[in-house]
């Protein structure tokens, strides 16, 4: 899965919707907004539909805020 859109952030929690790379099923799940998240979290999320995760080529987004940035 990886995010298709985002829908709204309000300080580092946002809703976003996500898409699979395998199938296109798409899903509206609501993340946070650090690295962790992005390089851990989001690649490991399997698909509700099909079962697969990420492919390897899988590119993490960049956070909103630095990481040592208070919001």
């Amino acid at each position: 899965m990886k995010i298709q859109k985002m829908l709204w952030q309000h300080r580092r929690d946002f809703r976003a919707i996500f898409i699979c790379e395998h199938c296109g099923h798409t899903q509206e799940i609501i993340g946070y907004d650090d690295s962790y998240y992005h390089e851990k979290v989001i690649p490991d999320m399997e698909c509700p539909n099909c079962k697969k995760k990420a492919p390897d080529t899988y590119e993490p987004r960049a956070t909103r805020y630095s990481e040592d940035e208070e919001v």
